[in-house]
């Protein structure tokens, strides 16, 4: 029946307060009967001082013979009489029926002796036990009457402070069952989207996980989630394939192009070289086979980049320090460095946790983009290295330069295969989709920011390496 959130909510909410409401008028009750009670009680001893001055009279006639005494006793059973006859249901309920009926017969058998002697004036009753006995019994059956009375009011009171505590155990209990159902139902599912949004915002489209088999809205909102990550990962990979044709498109003109140039130069040296050999000296004979060399060499390189960008198997990798990979990079460029008037800013903690890698691949990987930024900055600039943890997992390493910066509508393409900002003869436009290629290999990826006019900044995010688990490997392996 509860099935939905706010079905139960809902419940919760009405039930609490229908019990906190018959509390309230409960409490109410209770003070209204107090107030009653009191009343009461304070009618009970007017009746009991009343009876006492009955008997009072009543001792200062039999012990005086004071005839004024006994006119005056008179008026006060009146009022008795008046006030038994007020107090009369409420006497019932307090003493029950029968002990009350007992009281008026006694009241009345009282009241005629008493008229007896009356009438019997001057002359003085023989006889005062009984009268005495009856007054007492007056007395005794009024004051149990008060007691008895007073109970009632003290467990009316008993009652009345129960329901303060009454009420707020219902409070709490109702506060306690919202609580666990907003932390059960609403923070930890919650909580769990998001650290999903999070996972797949980085390409893991992995559906969360049902453990409930209520049909609620949280279950709803998950299996629509679960729905739309899978849409996502289609959609993903709809969107690489679009993405590998319109590459595939710019690869094939990338080849046409580059490919053409070298092959026409080889073509029209070897035919000069045939058509002026006999006329050739030996100096120019070389020449043109160095063309034909440079230009095979030029071919070559355009072939090895498309290779590498094709390559898809796992480079070996080992225990690696970042800091170790990118100073190996920086001297194999620091010729280049030299004559290109950057000023080169490095900032490589020795503290940075190891990575897991191929030495030579990420080494081509820095080689690219700094090779990028000495081209983006042909008037000299600054280039600045800069590496740390960005998070437990991850290590960052920004390269950021100060050259001219690319524009923000190129900034999705750049990693495309053949697609260049270059001159022609500057580059092939391999490089930085070899290098995303090859950090993809290793369980990174790469971002770029860019502002034109003000600079280009890549950072490349490289797993860190687990030496547990890699000491694990290495045991393992000598255990065989």
């Amino acid at each position: 029946m509860l099935q939905t959130i706010r079905s139960k909510v809902t419940f919760l909410v009405i039930s609490s307060t229908v019990v906190l409401s018959v509390l309230s008028l409960a409490g109410l009750f209770g003070l209204y009967t107090l107030r009653s009670g009191l009343t009461m009680g304070e009618k009970y001893d007017d009746l009991l001082n009343n009876v006492l001055e009955v008997r009072r009279f009543e001792k200062n006639f039999l012990f005086y013979h004071n005839a004024e005494s006994l006119t005056e006793e008179f008026l006060y059973l009146q009022k008795v009489d008046v006030l038994v006859k007020q107090l009369s249901d409420d006497i019932i309920l307090v003493a029950g029926k029968e002990p009350f009926d007992a009281f008026l017969t006694n009241f009345a058998a009282y009241k005629a002796l008493m008229e007896g002697f009356l009438n019997e004036l001057p002359r003085m009753p023989s006889d005062m036990t009984e009268i005495r006995d009856r007054g007492k019994t007056l007395v005794d059956f009024i004051q149990g009457l008060i007691q008895a009375k007073r109970n009632q009011i003290h467990r009316t009171i008993l009652r009345t402070f129960s329901l303060p505590i009454a009420f707020w155990a219902v409070f709490i209990a109702s506060l306690l069952v919202m609580v666990k159902l907003i932390l059960n139902r609403f923070l930890r599912p919650l909580n769990l989207i998001q650290v999903t949004t999070e996972r797949v915002a980085q390409g893991d489209f992995s559906p969360i996980a049902i453990q409930s088999t209520e049909n609620d809205e949280i279950t709803g909102l998950i299996n629509a989630f679960n729905r739309m990550a899978e849409e996502l990962e289609t959609n993903q990979e709809h969107l690489i394939q679009s993405r590998k044709m319109a590459a595939l498109g710019t690869f094939t003109a990338g080849i046409a192009h580059e490919l053409n140039n070298p092959i026409n130069n080889i073509s029209l040296t070897a035919e000069a070289f045939l058509e002026d050999y006999e006329t050739l000296t030996e100096l120019e004979c070389r020449e043109l086979l160095k063309d034909i060399v440079g230009q095979t060499a030029r071919a070559a390189d355009i072939v090895n980049g498309l290779l590498d960008f094709s390559r898809t198997e796992q480079p070996s990798v080992s225990i690696l320090n970042l800091k170790e990979v990118v100073k190996g990079t920086i001297n194999l460029l620091k010729n280049q460095l030299m004559i290109t008037r950057v000023d080169l800013r490095l900032d490589l903690p020795d503290d940075l946790p190891a990575i897991r890698g191929n030495f030579r691949k990420l080494e081509q990987v820095f080689m690219n983009l700094i090779q990028n930024a000495f081209q983006a900055m042909p008037e000299g600039g600054r280039l600045s290295i800069a590496a740390r943890q960005e998070s437990q997992d991850f290590l960052r390493l920004d390269i950021e330069d100060t050259g001219q910066g690319i524009p923000q509508e190129l900034l999705p393409h750049i990693f495309e295969p053949f697609f260049t900002t270059k001159g022609v003869g500057q580059g092939y436009g391999l490089g930085l989709a070899v290098s995303y290629s090859l950090i993809q290999l290793h369980g990174g990826r790469i971002e770029v920011k860019s502002t034109l006019g003000q600079g280009t900044v890549f950072s490349v995010y490289l797993p860190v390496a687990d030496l547990h688990e890699e000491s694990s490997h290495a045991a393992a392996d000598s255990d065989r």
